[in-house]
């Protein structure tokens, strides 16, 4: 166990060590590394930090994070607002960027239905995606969901009930992901290819 000779530097690698994926030598690395900073330059970097957890937004339309009630990609006219990608979590959302064949919108549901974590439904944001297929006009809807069976379910479960809607085609990237994978563990390039060789859903 490290001794510390300084309770406020031990104070400061255990949060460091709380966040994920940080072990306690890359903590203590970190803690040493801000000592070494100039005043300022910590002031702006604790600043940072304060400004992300009290004043970004969830976006009013896609719930993806946002600096204002809408977010850049939501708010951008040159986006095909007739499309719109269903996913996950806002990782996906920066993984599907990154590919640059993708110019809709998209919809974060937040999670995916798990019965076994005792996620349902409702505890996701697929009312409000339902919302936003009868008040818009939507021409696709692309399921970009992990290739998992909690992922699948999620996709079926909104199918059936999107599934009956005129002029609304429903598709979902390709089978190019490994079955188990999550998109933020996709190269951009595989990730690309999936989305742009997607399939229908019901041929899926």
């Amino acid at each position: 166990m490290q001794s510390f000779s300084s309770k406020l530097l031990e104070k400061a690698v255990e949060q460091f060590a709380s966040l994920p994926g940080v072990g306690h030598k890359t903590a203590l690395k970190y803690a040493l590394h801000l000592l070494k900073r100039n005043p300022e330059e910590v002031r702006q970097f604790i600043k940072s930090l304060s400004d992300l957890k009290e004043n970004i937004h969830e976006c009013r339309e896609c719930h993806n994070i946002s600096d204002g009630e809408l977010c850049e990609i939501c708010s951008d006219p040159k986006r095909e607002t007739s499309l719109i990608c269903v996913v996950e979590s806002i990782k996906d959302i920066m993984s599907i960027e990154a590919t640059s064949q993708y110019h809709g919108l998209y919809h974060v549901l937040g999670g995916i239905i798990s019965p076994m974590e005792g996620i349902g439904p409702a505890d996701i944001h697929i009312e409000s995606l339902l919302q936003r297929i009868a008040t818009n006009e939507i021409k696709e809807i692309i399921f970009a969901l992990s290739a998992t069976i909690e992922g699948d379910t999620t996709g079926y479960y909104i199918y059936k009930k999107i599934k009956n809607r005129e002029n609304l085609t429903i598709s979902t990237i390709a089978k190019g992901i490994s079955i188990g994978n999550d998109l933020e563990y996709t190269d951009a390039l595989t990730l690309g290819r999936s989305i742009v060789n997607r399939v229908s859903f019901s041929e899926s």
